[in-house]
């Protein structure tokens, strides 16, 4: 069982940046890929981000490629998204998400992660 608590969400101006994090439970966390997506007002979920459990390989989706950055401390039990040039196409609620297995690393569909947080919102006025 993995249980994920993100934060870091707010305001800010369109150009800024903010870093969520994502907290995880449990003694396994270094081995789950991890994987943020988005969901804005409207629309379908959206793939950000994902790292792997190995050798913490990164990959984006093209909305946010060059601008965001994921990355994740396992001691802490904790991976991160700092997201720098923000846009207001940005606004959005923000999910970590890990797959149903260690050591598996999912695609860009949500359905291949099972276990999610609350979200977090994150809004750039335009």
């Amino acid at each position: 069982q993995v249980q994920l608590v993100e934060s870091g969400g707010g305001l800010v101006e369109a150009g800024g940046s903010l870093r969520l994090s994502c907290a995880a439970s449990g003694r396994t966390f270094s081995s789950y890929a991890m994987g943020w997506f988005r969901q804005a007002p409207g629309k379908e979920r959206e793939f950000v981000s994902k790292i792997s459990w190995s050798d913490g390989s990164t990959y984006y989706g093209d909305s946010v490629k060059g601008r965001f950055t994921m990355s994740r401390d396992n001691a802490l039990n904790t991976v991160y998204l700092q997201m720098n040039s923000l846009k207001p196409e940005d606004t959005a609620v923000y999910y970590c998400a890990a797959p149903p297995a260690r050591w598996y690393l999912p695609g860009q569909e949500s359905g291949e992660y099972f276990y999610w947080g609350q979200g977090t919102q994150v809004t750039v006025p335009s």
